[in-house]
């Protein structure tokens, strides 16, 4: 038998693919599921986003682009970028890659290794943790707690960085929790990790968009005096319902572009070139689609939250941004992993329990809202008819 390397055992995964996976197969069964367990827009990618792929296919881009992206959609990311944030970027500094996970991927290689520590959000997405056992780092969870609103604060984090923290992971708005950093505390985050300036970034801003009841998107990047510490992670795949179109950037210290690029050339090469030209048309096209789906979202966010509220033993804070909510179930008697699969196996409805995204999300369950408002609120009335039936 071959011997692989042992680095594999350390690698976790999504468990919202695994739930992906089970509900699908009880839908071939006949079985009816609403899922509200995978993270991805119910939107089609709009027709002139479509239409510039075609496009470029057409008129023969079909050979390798530079590793970094072709310049045009790196200018139109660093002007998208600059607009939303008010931080001039400069497009050398783009580095165009096959989805977000890319650049999460590429950071944490940079920085992690058996002598360093890596602080992420604990709950968090599962990709984190997975990629920080995998180098070797010895993994750092910065509990996130409902009381905060799931937000990263300046005092635990402060609480958390040691000499031996070569990177820190922020997710605004956070998946799975939907919390959000507020200015104010932002402000007091970037001082933290100006006094430590041996400790690199990755701002995960992927959900920066989306966002909800008058609240702002506070980028890192805003922050002159951390940019040679952060490393900006966003994408199409949230805003543009381009999941399956696998297309992300980052945007990279200079100090670290020509590592970021170097593994990106031993790595993927390069993005493929009509997804680089719908991507630019994204961008550069109309934005009503993001306007759209925004209202959507936050109209089904509202709906859903009100509904789970009317449940005996769940309580559901409002989410500030994403598409997810993060009910606390601690009321029901179940634990998340149990409830998830009772939920699931005997109500038809898919959701991930909060211990997938770390031990810190015992009690809560991820629901996502990137679901038609019909069926959210059938899932929740499935739920509620469901913990009724399960105590009586």
């Amino acid at each position: 038998m071959v011997t692989r390397a042992a680095a594999l055992d350390r690698l976790g995964t999504e468990s919202a693919f695994q739930v992906l996976a089970r509900a699908n197969a009880l839908v071939a069964e006949g079985r009816s599921i609403i899922n509200l367990g995978i993270g991805q827009p119910d939107f089609r990618t709009p027709d002139h986003v479509v239409e510039a792929a075609c496009k470029a296919l057409r008129d023969g881009h079909h050979g390798y682009t530079p590793a970094k992206g072709i310049p045009e959609l790196r200018t139109a990311v660093a002007e998208d970028v600059t607009a939303r944030t008010g931080a001039a970027v400069d497009p050398e500094h783009v580095l165009v890659v096959p989805g977000g996970k890319v650049t999460m991927f590429f950071a944490i290689t940079m920085f992690g290794e058996p002598s360093a520590e890596i602080v992420y959000p604990d709950p968090g997405f599962p990709i984190y943790e997975s990629l920080v056992r995998y180098s070797g780092a010895r993994p750092r969870p910065l509990a996130l707690r409902e009381r905060d609103g799931f937000a990263v604060t300046a005092d635990a984090l402060a609480e958390t960085i040691t000499p031996d923290t070569r990177l820190v992971i922020l997710n605004t708005p956070g998946n799975p929790t939907g919390g959000v950093i507020p200015r104010a505390e932002m402000d007091r985050i970037a001082e933290v990790l100006a006094r430590n300036p041996q400790t690199a970034v990755l701002a995960d801003e992927i959900y920066g968009r989306l966002i909800y009841d008058g609240q702002e998107h506070v980028s890192l990047l805003s922050y002159p005096d951390l940019r040679d510490q952060v490393i900006l992670l966003d994408g199409w795949s949230k805003t543009h319902a381009m999941t399956g179109w696998r297309l992300g950037f980052g945007v990279w210290p200079k100090a670290l572009v020509a590592d970021a690029e170097r593994l990106a050339v031993n790595s993927h090469s390069c993005v493929n070139a009509a997804a680089q030209h719908a991507g630019l048309a994204a961008l550069t096209g109309s934005q009503d689609h993001v306007a759209e789906m925004h209202a959507a979202f936050d109209a089904r966010r509202r709906a859903l939250v009100d509904r789970l509220n009317q449940i005996d033993g769940i309580t559901c804070p409002n989410p500030g941004g994403a598409f997810y909510a993060f009910p606390n179930i601690t009321g029901t008697g179940y634990a998340a992993k149990e409830l998830e699969t009772a939920l699931l196996e005997d109500a038809g409805v898919a959701t991930v329990a909060g211990t997938s995204f770390g031990a810190a999300g015992e009690g809560y369950l991820r629901l996502s809202y990137a679901n038609t408002k019909e069926n959210v609120l059938a899932a929740a009335a499935r739920i509620d008819a469901w913990l009724n039936g399960a105590r009586d």
